[in-house]
């Protein structure tokens, strides 16, 4: 991963740590970022310009460009926190729940808003 993409990683896991949403700590040791802006050409995923996955967090621009701000990497960490402690409540909310609604979706944003300086 390139250094950019560490450091986001970095300042995104010093902003969480200290709301301990969770039991442990959010873990980035295995955590990727990758930035594949093809995939959010496709049509179902046009309206996001991040997406977390268990480990892995894509980004349609590089971090620090375009929508990929520190911001955006602390809501998609969050998300790999939420999956590292209950991922498959994580995964059942996003099958049943409206976005907007989605208590993941809300805890997300909330972190990045209480963490914001």
């Amino acid at each position: 991963m390139k250094a950019t993409n560490r450091d986001a990683l970095e300042r995104a896991r010093r902003r969480l740590h200290p709301l301990r949403l969770y039991p442990r700590p959010v873990g980035t040791r295995h955590v990727r970022v990758l930035t594949v802006p093809f995939l959010f050409r496709l049509p179902r995923m046009r309206r996001y310009d991040g997406y977390a996955l268990p480990g892995t967090i894509l980004l349609r621009d590089r971090p620090g460009e375009g929508t990929a701000d520190d911001d955006l990497v602390c809501h998609e960490l969050c998300h790999v926190w939420q999956m590292q402690h209950r991922a498959l409540s994580v995964f059942w909310a996003w099958l049943t729940t409206p976005y907007e609604q989605n208590p993941y979706e809300v805890e997300a944003r909330t972190a990045v808003e209480m963490t914001r300086s």
